[in-house]
């Protein structure tokens, strides 16, 4: 099935942009950079006035209008929350959402800082306040058009489509769906009663800026309704017990705003799991994006997949499973009590 604005959006170029701009409003100086994502067509883009603004393309097909909008709406209530964030700005009558040849498109300030590499004592307190808040205003109202992080969505449509398109070499399958479906039945046990509200939805330190205010979440493109803690295991270090001690100073932050069970991080390997079988099934998507095979050249060969399929079965054999079959077709999720004020690219890996 054909996509709209499929191929305009996949040979998008330095004019196209500077007219969706200059047509949103804005006069420009001609200065128009590229910046680094692959899921959207992200630009910094000159003004004629002085000062620059941001232009995101969104890949066709992958939101919809209402999706688009309700990230704005969340991105808005974090806003008025006081929690820092950057938020698309208004254009013309107040949207925030424009179209053009079939693609849309919005308008962000530039917000300058840099990344934050390393999280110290202090800025893990600091980043688990603000954690904690952003996740408060998430969970104070339903998501009514952004997906929800279960199985269907980030483990078994992936894995069908893999294996609908045949990208896995034969030999390898039975091995690759077998870790796959230990680590969904892994998920599904271990997401059991556990609460699901609007989250980030990809919290990696490359969406944490550190600017002359403080630190800042930046890129909500994934935002979805999930669990707290797949807004922590990319964040925060596993492993030892120098990993277990940052954690426990980022909780003592979060629990200043909101309750976290330890017992929640018992999902973080079936979320990473997930994360493997749709990061690949991402990357497959996409593959006729003419970025993705110059960003990803080995993937697709027999050595990617085995290491793949290498690394699912790792992970897969320290899981505990579920002791009901049918368990992972159902994803159980609780009530919240009452809150208080709060909350906070599916790009590269940092």
């Amino acid at each position: 099935m054909e996509i709209p604005g499929k191929e305009f959006y996949n040979r998008l170029d330095i004019d196209s942009v500077l007219s969706a701009v200059e047509d949103a409003g804005f006069s420009v100086s001609g200065h128009c950079l590229a910046l680094n994502s692959l899921e959207n067509r992200v630009y910094d883009v000159g003004l004629e006035e002085g000062g620059r603004l941001v232009v995101k393309f969104y890949r066709p097909a992958r939101w919809t209008l209402n999706q688009i909008l309700e990230e704005h709406s969340f991105l808005k209530e974090l806003e008025e929350g006081e929690i820092p964030v950057v938020a698309p700005l208004p254009l013309e009558n107040g949207v925030t959402v424009r179209e053009t040849k079939g693609i849309y498109y919005t308008i962000w300030p530039l917000q300058k800082g840099r990344l934050v590499e390393e999280l110290d004592k202090n800025n893990l307190v600091q980043t688990g306040r603000l954690l904690a808040r952003i996740h408060n205003i998430g969970a104070s109202k339903p998501s009514k058009h952004r997906i929800e992080y279960n199985l269907k969505n980030f483990g078994e449509e992936p894995l069908r489509f893999l294996k609908e398109n045949e990208f896995l070499p034969t030999h390898l399958w039975k091995r690759y769906e077998e870790a796959a479906n230990r680590i969904f039945s892994s998920f599904s046990e271990a997401s059991k009663d556990m609460p699901f509200h609007r989250i980030h939805g990809d919290c990696h330190k490359g969406n944490l800026i550190q600017t002359a205010d403080g630190l800042c979440f930046i890129d909500f493109d994934d935002f979805v309704t999930g669990p707290a803690v797949q807004d922590f295991w990319m964040l925060l270090p596993f492993g030892d017990s120098a990993s277990e001690y940052e954690r426990e100073i980022f909780l003592e932050g979060y629990r200043e705003f909101r309750e976290f069970r330890q017992s929640w991080f018992d999902l973080v390997e079936p979320l990473r799991g997930l994360r493997y079988i749709h990061y690949s099934a991402w990357i497959a998507k996409r593959w006729e994006d003419p970025s993705f095979p110059n960003a990803f050249p080995h993937f697709g060969t027999e050595e990617y997949w085995e290491k793949e399929t290498q690394d699912l079965e790792r992970l897969g054999s320290d899981l505990p499973v579920s002791s009901e079959p049918d368990a992972r077709n159902s994803i159980a999720k609780t009530e919240e009590s009452e809150l208080t004020n709060k909350d906070f690219f599916w790009d590269m890996e940092d």
